[in-house]
């Protein structure tokens, strides 16, 4: 990483920092950029796939995760 570039961003304000992140991550979508996975990723998609194979019907819909985290949201 270059800590001269690092250490200028740290001089921005938080808006202008905020800007920058999201100036970068918007170039790396442009790109189609897509980071790899990490072994220790791996290991745990390998988990949560046997984990959902051994308990098909342990899940939770995406209208109660969606309103679960509304009510967290909301206090």
């Amino acid at each position: 990483m270059n800590m001269h570039l690092l250490n200028q961003a740290r001089q921005l304000s938080v808006e202008e920092q905020l800007e920058m992140v999201e100036a970068l991550w918007d170039n790396i979508v442009e790109r189609n950029a897509v980071p790899p996975v990490t072994d220790a990723q791996k290991v745990e998609l390998d988990r949560r796939l046997a984990e959902h194979d051994a308990n098909p019907d342990d899940v939770v819909s995406w209208s109660e995760v969606k309103a679960l985290a509304i009510a967290r949201i909301k206090r």
